[in-house]
């Protein structure tokens, strides 16, 4: 509200637009706070716990200067008992019916309505925001989900018999923590939460408003704790089902590497720090896009970094209208007198680097103050582009082509979000697929809504969150059992796959003809469309069950990765533009091709697995049926619109991730090769398969079956050879995107500590059973693992 001083007259503040001076109320949250003497304890089975000799924390207000409160610091027995609640809430929980459980959610929406000016004056205390609206549409949405997961979601369970455990560092909102506890309490899991130290306060308040909504005592956990370290220890727990964190890559790369081993897998959301494109082109509304970058890269929460990309033909008039939107703002706070040196380096190395600095006023000699600062024509490479430090920066570049301004955009190695700006629908969603980001927004920016499917992407993490694709994580086909508890294996990861060990045969002058029939057939491998031998020039045995050998196959190492990886990636753009009716048609043909080797293939199999012809024979026709169901799911899987309260479009649509490493099972080993294989190529990927050690020959007949299908040569390649030493080369390739795994314990303990960096999307599967189930739950969990999700947002009104 404006000043109503007699200094000042309408005409004066209508002219200016100042704020005036902010006088909120913060009575209902202070009464919360004393009520709990201004120390909040663990929220563990349903109440307050705050046990004698822990560490305390304190929650200081917005200047820095003032405590809001203390909390409770959880230690190692705190973590124990917290997983315990949940465990022993968890039968009372999943054994809800769906009704009852959406009938608590509605409550608790109900609930957050009447508590909505405490929990905003607490978050306005510790700078936590979050719109109590956003969160009261949270539980209206998954209400939704709760009342119908039976009908919408068969053949679906919750995790496990424990906890969901949601780690958030000090920079997460409390939105973004709530928008992993919902979904997941609508599942039916129970859910553990490590909030970050200004989120703690407003989640305590949360819970307290689940449990008076009736939500059955230890559902929700809330614990505390200084950095990583407890989200960690959680993790580490044998009976967590699951982990999702949100901060910075640094602390996700640690907590990865520190819960290698344990069976709970970790999904990520990094969106800290996160540099995201806002691109303008001559086409736009220009005065609406620049009060839009000014309110988001200059407001009062900036949670993400942007990069503002202007065409050239508009730059003098665009760059016009910010040196007038900028001038008269004051200085903005910084976190630290460290932020304060970052940012100064970022400006004094953007100047030395041509670029001009405008700002509205003098920054401060020393203080925790910094001046709007708008960086014109700065380098692509430098500091405040790449990697931003925490302050009021904006980096202006220029392009000429639509084109030049995508790879502009797609410079930054994140992938969270982008704003476009363009009267030009055609040029707006063209750029919005080209963009290699979680969600796009057209004309507008900050539109989000559970409903929404958005993955990350690059280093923004590797989950998927809202809509119905979200829920997936929260759950698993009903088919297979729980993971169970595990512990990490004593692994020295800078050995592992290094040792090149076993039976290997250099090939060479094999005699005359009469001498050669006594060496068993030599198979190729498959890369980029051509059968080959490995780069080493040796071979391997492959034994039959009875110890007889069968062929010789051969042994791929390194070099053969990279050579497969390489043709994958020159073929894989191309494969994934093409329809849903020709990537159907090409899995047609290549089930037909199947089919039609089907006697060669059964006797392969029953030779190297010891299978009768009648069971070989089975797995055969399993393997075709399977074929011709991925056929289908092309054409069935494709997305669509979402409705959403606001007046607008939103398009969610399904991206392929790029090239996938695939290491398969001993199990099946046609069956499964098929179900990956039609997995990744039906989304559009392109595959590096390695089959099982023990039992490649059906992965190497069916070599035959791709080279007389219709699929191009490079979507996939067949490497034999060892399983660690293929694994340890696909974990470290840079350009795969993602690894499904089918094996031991060890390469799955290597792999989560390998995989996050640089960071790729893991899927370990250790069920020898999944392969023969013909549930849609299993399709869908293949598919969920097959794509990433993408959300354009177009304005209406």
């Amino acid at each position: 509200m404006a000043s109503r001083g007699p200094e000042k007259s309408v005409s004066d503040i209508f002219h200016s637009m100042e704020f005036g001076p902010a006088t909120p109320s913060s009575a209902a949250a202070k009464a919360w706070l004393e009520r709990h003497s201004w120390s909040l304890g663990l929220f563990v089975d349903g109440k307050f716990v705050c046990p004698p000799g822990r560490q305390t924390s304190t929650v200081t207000d917005a200047a820095g200067s003032g405590s809001v409160c203390s909390t409770v610091c959880a230690a190692d027995e705190d973590l124990v008992a917290a997983v315990a609640a949940a465990s022993s809430a968890f039968k009372v929980w999943s054994g809800l019916t769906c009704p009852q459980r959406a009938r608590l959610l509605h409550r608790l929406g109900g609930g957050l309505q009447r508590h909505a000016q405490c929990l905003a004056e607490l978050c306005e205390m510790t700078q936590c925001p979050s719109p109590g609206s956003a969160l009261v549409r949270l539980t209206q949405y998954y209400r939704g989900w709760a009342q119908l997961r039976d009908t919408l979601l068969p053949g679906w369970s919750p995790l496990g018999v424990c906890a969901v455990a949601v780690v958030a560092s000090d920079d997460c909102s409390l939105l973004s923590i709530f928008l992993k506890v919902l979904p997941a309490l609508a599942m039916g899991n129970t859910v553990i939460v490590k909030p970050g130290a200004r989120a703690a306060p407003p989640t305590l308040l949360l819970a307290c408003i689940f449990g008076e909504a009736g939500l059955p005592a230890g559902v929700l956990n809330v614990v505390m704790g200084q950095g990583v370290l407890p989200g960690v220890k959680v993790a580490q727990i044998p009976e967590i089902n699951y982990v999702w964190y949100s901060g910075s890559a640094k602390e996700a790369k640690v907590l990865l590497k520190e819960t290698a081993g344990f069976c709970a897998p970790i999904s990520l959301s990094l969106s800290s720090g996160a540099v995201c494109p806002f691109i303008v082109f001559d086409s736009a509304d220009v005065d609406s896009a620049v009060d839009t970058v000014m309110d988001m890269a200059f407001g009062k929460n900036t949670e993400w970094h942007w990069l503002l990309c202007v065409q050239e033909s508009i730059w003098d008039g665009f760059v016009a209208r910010l040196k007038v939107r900028i001038a008269g703002r004051k200085c903005l706070p910084l976190q630290s007198e460290d932020d304060r040196c970052a940012v100064d380096t970022a400006v004094q190395e953007a100047q030395q680097q041509g670029a001009e600095v405008i700002q509205p006023c003098t920054a401060p000699l020393s203080s925790c103050l910094y001046p709007p600062t708008v960086l014109l024509g700065v380098a692509p490479s430098c500091l405040s582009v790449v990697s931003p430090p925490p302050g009021p920066i904006l980096p202006v570049l220029s392009f000429r082509t639509a084109a030049e301004g995508v790879t502009l955009g797609n410079h930054t190695p994140h992938g969270q979000a982008a704003s476009v700006w363009t009267e030009d629908l055609t040029l707006a969603l063209e750029t919005a697929r080209s963009l290699c980001v979680g969600s796009v927004w057209v004309n507008s920016n900050s539109v989000l809504d559970p409903a929404l499917t958005i993955s990350g992407a690059k280093e923004s993490g590797n989950c998927t969150d809202g809509g119905r694709e979200g829920l997936f994580q929260f759950l698993r086909p009903s088919v297979t059992p729980p993971l169970p508890p595990s512990s990490p294996l004593s692994l020295d990861y800078s050995q592992f796959g290094s040792n090149m060990s076993g039976p290997s045969i250099p090939e060479g002058d094999r005699g005359d003809a009469d001498t050669s029939r006594s060496f068993p057939r030599s198979y190729p491998q498959l890369v980029g469309g051509q059968q080959s031998s490995a780069d080493s020039g040796c071979s391997m045995q492959i034994v039959a069950p009875g110890g007889g050998v069968l062929a010789l196959c051969p042994s791929s190492g390194r070099k053969d990765v990279r050579n497969a990886v390489e043709a994958a990636l020159k073929v894989q753009p191309g494969w994934s533009r093409r329809s849903a009716a020709e990537c159907s048609r090409v899995l047609c043909s290549l089930a037909e091709s199947l089919e039609l080797k089907g006697c060669d293939m059964a006797a392969a199999l029953s030779a190297q697995t010891g299978l009768s012809k009648e069971e070989a024979q089975q797995e055969v026709e399993l393997s075709v049926s399977r074929l011709f169901d991925w056929a289908a799911h092309c054409e069935m899987y494709g997305g669509g619109v979402q409705a959403l309260p606001q007046s607008g479009t939103a398009l969610c649509l399904p991206e392929p991730l790029g090239v996938i490493g695939a290491v398969l099972p001993d199990a099946r080993p046609l069956l499964s090769l098929v179900s990956l294989l039609g997995a990744a190529i039906a989304a559009g990927n392109s595959v590096v398969m390695v089959p099982s050690e023990k039992s490649p020959l059906p992965a190497l007949e069916f070599i035959q079956v791709l080279q007389a299908s219709d699929i191009p040569g490079g979507v996939v390649s067949i490497l034999t050879g060892q399983r660690d030493h293929l694994t340890q080369a696909l974990a470290n390739h840079s350009v795969i995107q993602a690894v499904w795994y089918c094996g031991g314990q060890e390469g799955a303990q290597y792999l989560q500590q390998a995989c996050s960096e640089p960071l790729k999307r893991l899927w370990v599967q250790g069920s020898d059973s999944l392969w023969d189930l013909c549930e849609v739950a299993l399709l869908e969990e293949l598919s969920v693992q097959a794509v990433r999700w993408k959300t354009v947002w177009i304005p209406t009104a």
